[in-house]
């Protein structure tokens, strides 16, 4: 009886004992959780990726600007008419291309006919008195006359000269050329045509008049352009007005030429600031030989600041996911990750970072795309 109860306590005491082991053993740590940014390559992929070390770049700040295409206004013509009269005929319409001296409208003129009319009075005038002072030349030489009357005769001359030279310089004035008024001074024949003529080669942007419209000299009737070369014009802010120089290169795009960048330099930046927008005006010239830019055409125009040093990253480095830019940062050997980072605008294949990079620190500048779908595959994986 005594034995059975000895064996009952030592196995108590040993449920009791394991059972205080079991409570007292520290409880199995969690497996470690991998960070689903921090990639180790396989071999294969490594040795496709191309390393280096973060640095400064120069940079300009790059003003991006509405503009628009206009013809150059020192190969621009307003056309007008000399005379005030009714038009009686139109020879040009808007989009043709006229050559200088052609003609463009003809109109009706009293004021011409009139000036004409004055022109061979004084024509006849002259005659008159030169003969006369002929005449008086012959009397005082055989002493018929006295001096004083062979002087009022040789002003009476030399006045009549005048008037016709006057009269000659008002047909001039009112579109006559010189061969047109010799042919008046000979045949005598009034007429009132005049005609309009293109003072230059170019195209007819506009006509602003309609047959049968009375005209004054101050009236523009035509608007002719010679378009082998053109303005590209855009208004800089006030702000960047300090910042833009004559000189300078520029860029431009074209709305209706896509995938098409122009180069060129600022040939006008203005001196003064437009008060109702708070802009000043600048300039490039295209050259436009083969006609492809038209007046009016939209643009924008990239305008570049002063150079700047930066610390920037190669285009190919960065890996656009949800929205963020983001570069692989090398933390150990083979060991590589992902980093969101806040970079500015691309010049010249450059990337200047704001903020997420050090100066120093080695990135992926090859293969990053690569090395971004090996993570999201781990990623998946686990």
């Amino acid at each position: 009886m005594n034995s059975s109860i000895t064996y009952r306590a030592l196995a108590a005491l040993l449920v009791a004992i394991t059972l205080s082991a079991c409570k007292d053993a520290p409880a199995p740590s969690p497996a470690p959780q991998s960070d689903p940014n921090v990639i180790t390559p396989p071999s294969s992929l490594a040795a496709r990726l191309a390393i280096a070390i973060t640095a400064e770049a120069e940079f300009r700040d790059v003003l991006r600007v509405s503009g628009r295409v206009e013809a150059d206004e020192s190969r621009l013509a307003r056309i007008g008419a000399s005379v005030t009269g009714r038009i009686t005929d139109l020879e040009a319409i808007p989009g043709q291309d006229v050559k200088r001296g052609q003609l463009l409208a003809t109109l009706h003129s009293v004021e011409l006919s009139t000036a004409q009319l004055g022109f061979l009075k004084a024509h006849s005038q002259r005659l008159l008195a030169m003969r006369a002072a002929q005449r008086a030349d012959q009397l005082f030489e055989a002493d018929v006359i006295g001096k004083a009357e062979l002087q009022r005769r040789q002003s009476e001359f030399a006045q009549s000269e005048a008037e016709v030279s006057a009269a000659r310089d008002q047909l001039m004035v009112l579109g006559m050329s010189e061969g047109a008024i010799l042919a008046l001074s000979s045949e005598r024949n009034v007429n009132s045509q005049a005609a309009v003529r293109s003072s230059i080669t170019g195209t007819v942007l506009d006509r602003k008049v309609t047959q049968g419209q009375v005209v004054q000299p101050a009236d523009t009737m035509f608007l002719v352009a010679d378009l082998s070369r053109v303005w590209m014009v855009a208004e800089i802010p006030e702000q960047q007005a300090t910042l833009i120089r004559r000189g300078e290169r520029v860029e431009a795009e074209i709305a209706s030429l896509p995938g098409e960048r122009l180069s060129g330099v600022l040939s006008f930046v203005g001196a003064v600031v437009n008060p109702e927008t708070r802009t000043i005006t600048v300039r490039m010239e295209l050259d436009n030989t083969d006609r492809r830019f038209k007046p009016a055409m939209l643009a924008t125009m990239f305008v570049q600041g002063p150079p700047q040093r930066q610390l920037a990253v190669p285009g190919s480095a960065v890996v656009r996911e949800q929205n963020l830019d983001r570069i692989f940062v090398e933390i150990g050997e083979n060991r590589y990750a992902l980093r969101a980072v806040t970079l500015g605008s691309e010049y010249q294949g450059m990337r200047p970072v704001i903020s997420g990079l050090a100066k120093g620190e080695r990135i992926v500048i090859e293969g990053a795309f690569h090395l971004n779908n090996e993570r999201n595959r781990n990623a998946r994986g686990s």
